[in-house]
């Protein structure tokens, strides 16, 4: 099949890259800050662990029904149309809690943004695809990609705590997002993309139905469920560390009082460095290191309770750094590019489906229990789940002849790392 867009030139691919970096960076810095503000909400609103949760289930609820209903529109209309139309919505959301005042009212914009980032980032990783020259240099542009996401979640919660220390509301952060998206959107708007190439008029345009169809494919399924099992690993500790840490009169309470920015920090750093190491080894070997080296740490922290969890959940950002971009962009070279958005949102849907029942299971057993020990608990179960998923996908291989048609088909090269395999059953 032919590529679905012509090549641009490498200015033109700088530029887009730059506002794609820009894009995930603006967007961390409110979806990463919820654990930094759900303090504040619990505090402010009287409420408990699973209520309070809302302000992340409620724009992940968003992304993940963006993703899986509206993916297609990359497909069907274009990357820029797309990017545009979920940057105007996520830009005007933000710029709304300038004026809204009520939990309920909090909680419906960040749903209506969830759907504005579910629709540019659906698109965004769709033109991730378009510029990049293989299924390898596919999975390093994500890296880098996920390494400016990272910078703003790092940001994010800087701007939540800074705002606090000085008297402001932790709705800056929102109002500093929408000020970037506006740019974001002024940039777009002159940038000049790919060339969309429309499916043939013997095959039907893209609808939802594409993304439906993937739940039948076992290469969608098996990245699916990876997915899935990351965010819950990762969920626990931005979104309910804070709170695990909130009584915390220990030795280390001001390193615990930064731990998720020193999380977020170590997990910036380790994608860029994961970007280098996907040069010089596949990409197989690098999801099982680093997936198992996570898992170690989780249940390193749980045994030594908090003392020496402040620091084992800061480190665990150093390995999960590489794992999110790394099987993302890898799921979505799976397919071919005219389906990238259709993919992409199929894999950022389950990525949020995971992102809202794992917190939401932990704030509940937190809540049951009385005791938040047990959601660091739960997140160490899934990032052993996943260790296992992957140290399994390293022996077997199931993936790699997929990638070597792809790289045919679709990039006309063929990396002698995805020959001599066992194909997924």
């Amino acid at each position: 099949m032919a590529s679905s867009t012509q090549p641009t030139p490498v200015q033109s691919t700088r530029f887009l890259k730059l506002l794609i970096f820009l894009m995930f960076a603006s967007f961390a810095m409110t979806t990463d800050s919820v654990g930094t503000i759900i303090p504040e909400v619990i505090r402010d609103y009287k409420l408990g662990m699973t209520a309070a949760g809302s302000f992340h289930y409620a724009s992940m609820s968003g992304i993940g029904l963006a993703a899986i209903l509206l993916g297609f529109l990359a497909d069907r209309f274009g990357h820029k149309a797309t990017i545009l139309l979920g940057l105007g919505l996520f830009c005007a959301t933000c710029a709304l809690f300038a004026v809204g005042n009520s939990f309920g009212i909090f909680v419906l914009l960040l749903f209506v943004s969830g759907l504005g980032i579910g629709i540019f980032k659906a698109g965004a990783l769709a033109l991730i695809g378009d510029i990049s020259h293989s299924t390898h240099e596919h999975a390093s542009n994500m890296n880098l990609v996920e390494g400016f996401f990272a910078i703003g979640a790092v940001i994010g919660p800087a701007i939540v705590t800074f705002s606090l220390q000085n008297g402001f509301s932790w709705k800056m952060v929102y109002l500093v997002a929408a000020a970037l998206c506006l740019m974001l959107v002024v940039g777009t708007l002159f940038a000049p993309f790919p060339k969309h190439r429309p499916k043939a008029i013997d095959e039907k345009p893209a609808d939802m139905r594409d993304a439906l169809r993937l739940l039948s494919d076992p290469f969608a399924l098996f990245f699916a469920v990876a997915l899935m099992l990351y965010v819950g690993a990762e969920a626990a500790i931005y979104v309910w560390a804070p709170t695990y840490f909130a009584d915390y009169t220990g030795n280390y309470v001001w390193l615990a009082a930064y731990l998720v920015s020193i999380f977020f920090i170590l997990r910036a750093v380790g994608r860029f460095f994961g970007a280098w190491l996907l040069s010089k080894l596949n990409w197989t070997v690098v999801v099982a290191i680093c997936s198992t080296a996570m898992a170690l740490l989780f249940w390193v922290g749980v045994a030594g309770g908090r003392d020496v969890a402040v620091f084992a959940l800061p480190a665990t950002g150093i390995f999960m750094s590489v794992l999110y971009p790394t099987m993302n962009s890898t799921g979505i070279s799976c397919f071919d590019k005219s389906r990238h958005g259709s993919i992409a949102g199929f894999l950022l849907f389950f990525t949020c489906i995971g992102a809202v029942i794992a917190p939401l299971a932990m704030g509940a057993v937190g809540d049951m229990l009385g005791n938040s020990d047990y959601s660091m608990i739960l997140g160490s179960l899934f990032a052993t789940l996943l260790a296992i998923l992957c140290l399994w996908n390293v022996a077997r291989q199931p993936i790699a002849k997929k990638l070597a048609e792809r790289n045919a088909e679709d990039y006309g090269s063929i990396d002698p790392a995805d020959v001599n395999v066992r194909p997924i059953s």
